[in-house]
């Protein structure tokens, strides 16, 4: 678990650095300037850090379903060499989603209008400055999202039903607590994260509603990224130890 969450500290750090400086620039100056090439290569780095942290964290519940649904399993199956090679697949797929974006924008013709209503390149707008067919993108990005953000969502679901059913089998009430706290922080991160990522991206909106659609891009931009680190460490036992020593 600490080398997932370490990966998804990385994560979360390419976010912020990719967005964050730019947002605040928006806000100092009430607008900013970017090639092209520049959009699109934001757009790149936030697709790689939202894909990978989709897939990271569905490795990331297979581990908790294990250690509480299957805790004999767990270290035969959560080995040095597992969790090696979901990192490694994480990172390929996450570069693999970001190269077949950037390749089909880059393909697209742009002839204006050259403003973004929004505080970074996401794909909507992008798509919207556009005077090619983009109805082959849109598509193409639809399966994207399915394969990359709903499936693993659903799978999420579907299992942490799962897992409520096997803790409330447990008869004592502390081991009930302790399994329910063992998956809690990892369920935190996945109902705020997904929750907005879903919410904006299948659910197009117009009007006031882009408002709504930009507050919530800011959850699993900033907000996200800033709670993950509140979230795994406020009950972790190793870290209070740690901060202990620090305090002495």
């Amino acid at each position: 678990m600490y080398l997932f969450i370490t990966q998804l500290s990385l994560l979360d750090i390419i976010l912020t650095t990719d967005i964050l400086p730019n947002l605040l620039y928006i806000i100092l100056h009430d607008g900013c300037t970017m090639s092209l090439a520049g959009c699109i290569i934001q757009f790149s780095f936030f697709v790689n850090a939202e894909a990978s942290e989709c897939f990271l964290l569905t490795v990331m519940f297979y581990d908790r379903y294990l250690a509480i649904c299957r805790p004999l399993h767990y270290n035969c199956t959560i080995n040095q060499a597992f969790c090696t090679k979901s990192v490694i697949i994480v990172w390929l797929l996450g570069f693999k989603m970001m190269l077949l974006e950037s390749i089909s924008l880059s393909s697209l013709y742009y002839c204006g209008p050259n403003i973004i209503d929004h505080f970074f390149c996401d794909f909507q707008p992008i798509l919207e400055l556009s005077c090619s067919d983009t109805s082959w993108i849109q598509i193409q990005a639809s399966v994207v999202v399915f394969f990359g953000v709903i499936i693993p969502f659903v799978i999420i679901v579907i299992s942490y039903v799962h897992i409520v059913f096997t803790i409330l089998k447990i008869k004592s009430l502390t081991g009930r607590q302790k399994a329910f706290r063992t998956c809690s922080s990892h369920l935190t991160t996945v109902c705020i994260f997904y929750g907005s990522l879903i919410i904006v991206y299948l659910f197009p909106t117009k009007g006031q509603l882009d408002i709504l659609s930009r507050v919530l891009s800011l959850f699993y931009t900033v907000m996200t990224p800033l709670l993950n680190p509140i979230i795994y460490t406020y009950r972790n036992k190793d870290f209070k130890k740690a901060i202990e020593k620090i305090k002495l």
